[in-house]
């Protein structure tokens, strides 16, 4: 904070002469969106179950994850190169995974036959196996219950979100960013 000029005991925008200045215009606090829009989910709220097809066959969401906890994360597209390398590097980790009780589940707003292929992809191109369901969402119906698609970025296609759901089935973290970013699970 202090490189930008504000207190942590204000943690406001930095001071110029005159007191302090209202957010940049377009910022993450003052955007152009409509104001009374507000994110569907948030921290402590009950993950939404939904009942899916996925690349190891239909699940209903809460069932599945059972007792442990679990990492919900987005992906704009199938075969695009970020989103398969992200899987790959989650699908090598995920023996830390099990000795944490965290079940992993990717989500695309691609349909099913495409996810198949995409595993085939995956596991040739990042030396791996998948181990985890990549849900297909097509219709874009779990997609707008966890608030995934954004329309000032794409009217169609998800952001990148990650979710956090502990046992009690109820959202711990959440992280939404553009498309244009990956992960790196490194």
């Amino acid at each position: 904070c202090r490189a930008r000029g504000c207190s942590a005991e204000s943690n406001a925008f930095p001071v110029r002469s005159g007191g302090v200045q209202p957010p940049p215009k377009g910022s993450l606090f003052n955007s152009n969106h409509n104001s009374d829009h507000t994110m569907s989910l948030r921290l402590g709220d009950l993950a939404p179950d939904f009942t899916a097809d996925t690349t190891e066959g239909k699940i209903r969401f809460h069932e599945w994850l059972g007792t442990g906890w679990g990492l919900l994360f987005s992906h704009p597209a199938d075969y695009t190169p970020v989103c398969t390398t992200e899987l790959g590097a989650a699908a090598k980790l995920k023996p830390e995974f099990d000795k944490r009780g965290v079940k992993c589940a990717a989500i695309s707003v691609d349909p099913i036959e495409s996810h198949h292929g995409w595993v085939s992809d995956i596991n040739e191109t990042q030396g791996t196996t998948m181990n985890f369901p990549i849900i297909a969402d097509p219709d874009r119906r779990i997609a707008a219950q966890y608030d995934m698609i954004h329309p000032n970025v794409d009217d169609k296609a998800t952001v990148r979100s990650v979710f956090v759901i502990g046992p009690d089935k109820k959202i711990k973290l959440t992280l939404t960013y553009p498309m244009s970013c990956g992960r790196n699970f490194a």
